[in-house]
């Protein structure tokens, strides 16, 4: 076996040898080419998946929206979306929002669906959601086509091939694609149209007996008839305590839930007391409830009504004196008003205006620009919410400018205005730089019933009273309390301290324990500046 063996082995000749070590080299060479190929081969691999997984990956893209038909008039069917009238308005209008997509190439190539989800007055306003599915990489492209406005007008009406109906505009804003799934349920989709003369009523499902439902969408769309304005007024209200993801309700002034014509964003609970009542400019108003999948609450009661539209907003005011509000105070001024009140008093005398109660607060809104809701005189915008001030005038005249948009609402204001002597504009009180009227006890009194602290400036003080090194004067007996009643801490400075206590650099006493504890408890960090060691 073992000579079989052996037989079987061949050895390779001595001249061979050269070849054998020949082939070295040249399989080096093979080998780094397969590696490269192999590189380039995963690189492209990597980019394509790159391009079709990242790059190619379709988002879904939802918009909320409403158009303006003008050559169709309004019928009470339009508000029942089973009605036969409103299916064949609707796929007239929905054929007529394809059209105008199909001819856009940064949006028709991606529209998945539209969807007409109501009706209202003006001749006819349709609202509708419409659905995209576009590469991440054309995802910008589609959301500027669809904010450009006036491209969309340009490639309306001439190019239509359905000439039944003249459209105006079309109006579209991005919106939660969860949007376009819950708005296909219509469980939780109420319709209400407001009766003359009465209160109508709507709840959460199952209020008061039963909490609302986790992750629902719901929809009230409140109407009211023509040239009337919807009142709505939350009665009870009692949600999730408010997060950033938390359940909340939203008010729109639209029948589309487009964040621009949102009224107001409710979370939390409210006292029985407190005023939850919203206006609508038109018509129509949604109300939406939103819920997360954690925690059930009672939700809310809520009632509305119809208000005549009001017709003139300002006017002019005369007289020695008067008073005058933002509309519908102490209710939520409605969105979208422009009043102008032109006030004159009698001749010889100068006017003023006092804000007595003032709330135009627009979320995100700093009240150094006032670009949204803000009431302007004298050039000057005041937004926000403000104590009691004054505006005063060096004429007899004055006049008040109110401008709200189509989102957030407030209160609103309540003023007066009154007629004054230059020369004597609080006859019988003292006048603060602001132009607020106080009595003449309250100057010099230790406190601040100035806004701007004007009654506390130079003022001689009394033999009960500590004058301050600010100029204010302070009641003797607030001297060394351990309190800044000054504000400048002079009350303070030269007082001796007990015993068993320490003075820090500021003059304010403290106990010897309070002393080295890593707590800065002068105010100024002297009782821990002269630790050593932490002791």
């Amino acid at each position: 076996d073992m000579n079989n063996l052996e037989e079987g082995v061949e050895f390779l000749p001595a001249m061979n040898s050269k070849k054998v070590e020949k082939r070295g080299p040249k399989r080096r060479v093979v080998v780094a080419a397969v590696i490269v190929v192999s590189l380039l081969v995963s690189l492209v691999t990597g980019l394509l998946v790159w391009h079709f997984k990242y790059r190619n990956a379709p988002v879904q893209k939802v918009f909320n929206g409403h158009l303006r038909v003008l050559n169709w008039d309004f019928l009470d069917a339009y508000e029942n979306s089973s009605s036969p009238e409103f299916i064949i308005l609707a796929k007239k209008v929905k054929s007529t929002v394809e059209e105008i997509y199909m001819n856009h190439a940064d949006i028709g190539p991606y529209h998945k669906e539209t969807v007409i989800t109501a009706f209202s007055e003006g001749s006819v306003i349709a609202y509708y959601w419409s659905e995209f599915q576009v590469p991440k990489y054309r995802e910008q492209s589609l959301d500027r086509a669809m904010a450009d406005k006036q491209s969309l007008v340009q490639r309306w009406n001439p190019r239509l091939r359905n000439p039944m109906l003249k459209v105006e505009s079309v109006i579209a804003f991005p919106a939660d694609p969860s949007i376009a799934n819950s708005a296909r349920d219509n469980s939780c989709m109420f319709a209400l149209h407001a009766k003359e003369g009465q209160i109508t009523s709507f709840t959460t499902p199952g209020f008061p007996n039963s909490p609302y439902p986790n992750n629902a969408h719901c929809y009230w769309a409140l109407r009211a008839d023509a040239n009337s304005i919807i009142s709505l007024t939350f009665k009870t209200l009692d949600l999730e305590q408010c997060t950033d993801d938390s359940d909340y309700i939203k008010v729109y002034n639209s029948l589309s839930p487009v964040e621009p014509h949102a009224l107001v964003r409710l979370c939390g609970n409210y006292a029985p007391s407190y005023n939850l009542t919203f206006l609508s400019s038109q018509n129509v108003m949604l109300v939406t409830l939103v819920t997360n999948k954690e925690g059930r609450f009672p939700g809310f009661k809520a009632e509305f009504f119809q208000l005549p539209k009001m017709k003139v907003c300002g006017g002019t005011l005369r007289g020695g004196s008067g008073t005058f509000t933002t509309p519908y105070y102490p209710a939520h001024y409605p969105p979208g008003m422009d009043c102008v009140w032109n006030i004159e008093v009698p001749p010889k005398k100068n006017v003023k205006v006092r804000f007595n109660m003032f709330f135009v607060l627009e979320p995100g809104i700093p009240v150094s620009s006032c670009t949204k809701d803000y009431v302007q005189i004298n050039g000057t915008r005041y937004c926000g919410e403000r104590s009691q001030f004054v505006v005063a005038s060096t004429t007899n005249k004055i006049e008040v400018q109110f401008h709200s948009d189509q989102s957030y609402t407030d209160t609103g204001f309540s003023a007066e205005y009154l007629s004054y002597d230059s020369s004597d504009p609080c006859p019988g009180k003292f006048t603060c730089n602001t132009g607020r009227c106080i009595d003449k006890g309250r100057r010099c009194d230790g406190w601040l019933d100035c806004v701007d602290g004007s009654d506390e400036r130079g003022c001689t003080c009394t033999e009960q009273q500590f004058k301050c090194q600010n100029g204010w004067c302070k009641p003797k007996f607030w001297v060394c309390d351990n309190v800044n009643d000054c504000g400048d801490n002079s009350d303070e400075l030269q007082c001796s301290c007990a015993a068993n206590s320490f003075k820090c650099n500021n003059g304010k006493c403290i106990p010897n324990a309070q002393m080295c504890d890593n707590k800065d408890d002068c105010g100024d960090g002297s009782d821990e500046g002269t630790c050593k060691n932490g002791e």
